[in-house]
């Protein structure tokens, strides 16, 4: 493992690896050795990448995308920011923008953890997105593990995910990005999460409102699956926006008041 020379805003490191199982076991193995608020991992293959739903797995190119997870040190469970999945998000997406403006407007947040990028070309197309990162958050006491996984130059993707993945160099039409040009993007990533997790939900953060411009079918219709993945629990109804803690919100058809909820699946 070798440290990167970029600059991390939390002033911890940033470790590096061609090759492990998860990046969320190194950053537990990285807590327990004492690695301070804001240290990093990440490789460049992982081979048990994992989603939020057991069974669900990361599957990426060797080298041409970007796993990493930041570990952040809070003094107790209580003290962890509201929201935390999401605004990693909003911190992605902000992030990507900056990285490839041609991208601002089209890169959406897709309740709870994924980042899409809209479409380009005929009208039926155009309503559509396709993902390029997803978030996992594990919290242990205060020490909290953000995994992100962000399609850098992939072009190919098995058949099971040729209709619902997308990496930025496809989307933007550019050539592949280089392993320098990733860590680049981690950087500028690193620099968005200092500035969203540097503030209190009491210094006026406008991470709520940021968000709900970015949310993926705000305001339209849409199909939502209560609780666990396939619960079989149906909600149909009008994305409201989220509440205060994260939770999506959705006025039901056929009912006038909000309702909220923690889990379940936005379906696409």
């Amino acid at each position: 493992m070798k440290q990167l020379a970029i600059v991390n805003p939390f002033n911890a490191p940033v470790y590096h690896k061609e090759h492990v199982s998860s990046t969320m076991d190194i950053s537990r193995d990285l807590a327990s050795n004492g690695e301070p608020h804001g240290t990093v991992i990440t490789v460049d293959y992982q081979e048990t990448g994992r989603g939020r739903t057991k069974g669900r797995l990361w599957e990426m190119e060797k080298g041409s995308n970007l796993p990493f997870t930041i570990l952040l040190r809070y003094p107790c469970l209580e003290s962890i920011p509201a929201a935390l999945t999401l605004r990693t998000g909003l911190a992605v997406a902000l992030a990507v923008e900056d990285f490839i403006p041609f991208l601002a407007g089209r890169i959406v947040i897709k309740w709870p953890n994924d980042i899409l990028i809209k479409c380009k070309g005929n009208d039926e197309m155009a309503h559509s997105a396709l993902k390029a990162a997803g978030i996992l958050v594990e919290a242990e006491d205060g020490n909290v593990h953000i995994g992100v996984g962000i399609n850098i130059s992939q072009n190919h993707f098995p058949p099971h995910l040729r209709d619902k993945a997308t990496s930025i160099s496809m989307a933007a039409g550019t050539a592949g990005i280089t392993g320098s040009e990733r860590f680049s993007l981690l950087e500028i990533i690193l620099f968005r999460l200092h500035n969203e997790f540097g503030k209190t939900d009491s210094s006026g953060s406008d991470w709520k409102k940021n968000i709900e411009k970015r949310l993926y079918k705000n305001g339209e219709q849409v199909y939502f699956s209560d609780g666990m993945a396939d619960s079989g629990t149906l909600v149909t109804g009008i994305i409201a926006g989220i509440g205060e803690s994260g939770e999506l919100l959705i006025v039901p058809n056929g009912e006038s008041k909000v309702r909220s909820f923690i889990t379940g699946e936005l379906y696409l």
